[in-house]
């Protein structure tokens, strides 16, 4: 259950998010929602995830596999679930979307997706465990502007999954509309083993 009402103040902006939210992904997003009690950080937020779309230096699937990785490191019910859609939603293959929690035993992906999710659960440590070598290994596939796009993808991905488990927001059911069946459940514990 979520920590925080998800029956914000209905001001303009809110009223003009949620009939994007609505527009875009049939429904206002929960997250959306909660931050809308601060209006000025939802603008900022909206305005942070608008400019992350335009984004298009590194492959779309590939930082869609860095945000699941860091989504499942975190724990965060609510992005693993609209991650899957996402991930459905821009192409991923149904084996790989079910694989991304247990990506290390999967033999679903390859050398350059593998060694971005490893990143993504680098960044995602606390502390960080991002070492010179990992970054060497992602250039010797990734220019520098790529690097930095999947580096910032990670990041952002990193706030939503933090915002939201502090809210305690979980699934809206995305995953059930993709189609792909739901891997178990992994946690922060699970990916360091």
């Amino acid at each position: 259950m979520a920590r925080i009402s998800l029956d914000p103040p209905r001001t303009p902006f809110f009223r003009l998010a949620g009939w994007y939210s609505r527009h875009r992904y049939g429904l206002v997003l929960d997250p959306g929602k909660a931050l809308a009690h601060q209006p000025a950080v939802l603008r900022a937020y909206t305005r942070l995830e608008l400019s992350a779309l335009r984004w298009r230096r590194a492959d779309r699937q590939l930082k869609d596999l860095a945000v699941g990785a860091a989504a499942v490191q975190i724990g965060c019910s609510w992005c693993m679930d609209f991650g899957q859609w996402e991930l459905r939603s821009h192409g991923v293959a149904a084996e790989k979307i079910r694989a991304v929690p247990g990506w290390r035993e999967s033999g679903a992906f390859t050398e350059l997706e593998r060694l971005v999710m490893e990143y993504a659960e680098a960044m995602t440590a606390t502390p960080p465990r991002v070492t010179d070598e990992l970054t060497a290994r992602l250039l010797a596939h990734l220019d520098e502007a790529q690097l930095v796009e999947i580096t910032a993808m990670i990041a952002l991905e990193n706030l939503r999954s933090r915002i939201n488990t502090a809210f305690g927001l979980t699934s809206q059911g995305f995953a059930d509309r993709c189609e792909v069946p739901a891997g178990p459940a992994r946690g922060p514990a699970d990916a360091a083993a």
